[in-house]
C-alpha cells in the first residue's frame, strides 16, 4: 500500500485550484457563462435556495437586477394563482349585448383596451369578447352595418385558483389574449389577459395608453381635467384656489376613497364642496389610478 504522503495531497489541491480559476478557452479568465455553470454546480435542493443562489449570484455581477427580477417572476409564477393578477369584476370595461355601437364606442376609445366583454343582464353574463379592431370595418366612412352578435368572439372561462405558469402555456397554445374568470360558485370576478401574466414576470409594461407619472394634472379642454389619484390635495388645492381638506389624506385618490366608502366601480361619480365632479377612468381592486374631472360652474 503507498504511504500517504501531505504534500501529494496539497499538491493535487493546488492543482485543482488552478484549473477551476482558469477558462476552458485558455485565456485565464472563466467566461459569464462558466461563471454561472460554476455556481449551480450545486444543484439547489429547493425553490427558495434557487432564487438564494440568484440573488448572490446578481451580488457577484453574474446577473442585472433587471434579470434577477424576470428569473424571480417566472420562479414564482408556478406559485401564483390566477385571482393573484386578475382585473376584479368592478373594474371590468364591459359592453351591453343590447347596446348600439354608437352608445359603447366612446368608452371604447377612452379606455384604450383591445378586447372587451360583452354582457347580458349583469356581469354574471359574459356572452363573448369583443376585439376593438373588429369595429374598424363598421366606423369607417360608409362602413358595413354593425350587428354585434356575429361580431363578438367565444370567450374563455377559467377558475380563480388556475396557475399563472398554466394560463400562459394555453394562451399560447390557443392563441387568446383574454379570459374570464369565475369563482367556485360560477360567478365572475374579474378577468386576466396576457399582459397582466407577463406583467408577473416582466413588471409593469406601459403602453400608449398609459398616463405619465410627471403629468398630475391634465387639461382636456374647457372646464374638464385628468387627474392622476396620487395628485397632492395641496396641489389641487392651489392650481384651482380651492380648500379640499388634507387633515386625514394627503391625495385625491385617498380623499375620495373616503367618500366613496370603497374602491369604486369604473364610470363612478362623486362631487366634492360642490365644485368638483369627479369620474372614475382607471383603477384596481385596491385603489384608484386616473379620474376625469369636471370643474362645475357656480
Amino acid at each position: 500500500m503507498r504511504p500517504y504522503i501531505r504534500g501529494d495531497a496539497n499538491g493535487v489541491a493546488s492543482t485543482k485550484t488552478m484549473s477551476e480559476d482558469q477558462s476552458s478557452n485558455g485565456s485565464g479568465k472563466k467566461t459569464w457563462v462558466e461563471k454561472i455553470g460554476a455556481a449551480f454546480s450545486n444543484q439547489p435542493r429547493s425553490r427558495d435556495e434557487l432564487l438564494a443562489m440568484l440573488a448572490a449570484a446578481c451580488e457577484e455581477g453574474m446577473l442585472d437586477d433587471d434579470a434577477l427580477a424576470m428569473m424571480e417572476g417566472a420562479i414564482e409564477m408556478s406559485e401564483t394563482q390566477v385571482r393573484d393578477a386578475m382585473i376584479p369584476r368592478s373594474q371590468m370595461v364591459v359592453v351591453n349585448n343590447d347596446s348600439r355601437l354608437e352608445e359603447f364606442l366612446p368608452r371604447i376609445i377612452e379606455s384604450g383596451h383591445s378586447r372587451f366583454p360583452v354582457i347580458g343582464e349583469d356581469k354574471d353574463e359574459v356572452v363573448g369578447i369583443l376585439l376593438a379592431k373588429d369595429l374598424l370595418p363598421h366606423v369607417a366612412s360608409g362602413g358595413e352595418p354593425f350587428d354585434l352578435a356575429s361580431t363578438i368572439r367565444p370567450a374563455v372561462v377559467i377558475p380563480e385558483s388556475k396557475r399563472l405558469n398554466v394560463l400562459l402555456r394555453d394562451f399560447r397554445v390557443s392563441r387568446n389574449h383574454m379570459a374570464i374568470v369565475i369563482d367556485e360558485y360560477g360567478g365572475v370576478s374579474g378577468l386576466i389577459t396576457i399582459e397582466d401574466v407577463l406583467e408577473e414576470i416582466v413588471g409593469e409594461i406601459d403602453d400608449e395608453y398609459d398616463e405619465e407619472e410627471e403629468a398630475l394634472i391634465q387639461s382636456l379642454g374647457g372646464n374638464r381635467y385628468q387627474v392622476q389619484a396620487l395628485t397632492p390635495i395641496e396641489d389641487l388645492n392651489e392650481k384651482f384656489d380651492a380648500s379640499l381638506s388634507d387633515d386625514d389624506f394627503d391625495t385625491v385618490g385617498g380623499l375620495l376613497l373616503a367618500e366613496f366608502g370603497r374602491v369604486p366601480e369604473f364610470d363612478e361619480v362623486v362631487t366634492l364642496a360642490d365644485r368638483f365632479e369627479f369620474r372614475v377612468t382607471k383603477a384596481d381592486n385596491r385603489r384608484i389610478i386616473t379620474l376625469e374631472m369636471n370643474v362645475l360652474e357656480g
